[in-house]
């Protein structure tokens, strides 16, 4: 992959830590080299962690993890890490289950406000130099019966979506309004991370 020249240095290459297709796509709005490199970090939750706690620490984790493969192999690079919750009652819904699981955390989300955090870890590979944030983003459902929430759940969309939805799909549509970042519900806030990315030289735009 050809490196990009910025204030005549060459930038690092970005490495995503992360499996979601939803990061892959918002990754390429930099416009910068980039690979995907998956983490597989322990992904279990400390008890008195709030759900900044939450995101920062996996986004972390997830960070870490591949940093340390990447300096075994002697390679360089930014690497990301990301963590998306949605939170209802100041309870934490991870992705569902099973579809029976996904029509109860639709029925608790419907007709009512909630919350998504969404976690960004950004470490250099050489200098072990990292920086950890968050971004929060306010959303309100349509109110919805149990066929509209079982026709959605037909749709397949929600089995791999934090809260049971994604708001970037078919979810659009049972969505009545966010205040915040739209991107950080969809699981990557970019204008945080355009900022983040500040401290390790790489400006954008």
């Amino acid at each position: 992959m050809e490196n990009i020249q910025q204030n005549n240095h060459v930038l690092p290459l970005l490495v995503l830590a992360s499996s979601s297709p939803r990061r892959q796509e918002l990754i390429q709005l930099f416009g910068l080299p980039h690979v995907v490199e998956p983490s597989d970090a322990d992904e279990s939750l400390e008890e008195h962690w709030t759900p900044q706690d939450t995101v920062e620490q996996l986004a972390l984790r997830k960070a870490s993890t591949v940093v340390e493969i990447r300096q075994a192999r002697g390679d360089e690079g930014i690497v990301i890490g990301s963590d998306t919750v949605v939170v209802h009652d100041h309870m934490i819904l991870g992705k569902p289950h099973d579809d029976s699981d996904a029509f109860r955390m639709l029925s608790m989300l419907q007709g009512r406000a909630h919350d998504v955090f969404t976690g960004v870890a950004c470490i250099d590979v050489r200098t072990g130099n990292t920086l950890v944030r968050h971004r929060h983003t306010r959303v309100w459902m349509r109110h919805l019966n149990n066929a509209q929430i079982e026709r959605y759940i037909a749709s397949g969309e929600p089995r791999d979506k934090a809260g049971s939805y994604g708001i970037q799909g078919l979810g659009a549509t049972i969505v009545d309004r966010i205040e915040g970042c739209y991107f950080n519900v969809v699981g990557l806030p970019v204008s945080l991370l355009a900022e983040m990315l500040t401290a390790f030289a790489i400006e954008k735009p």
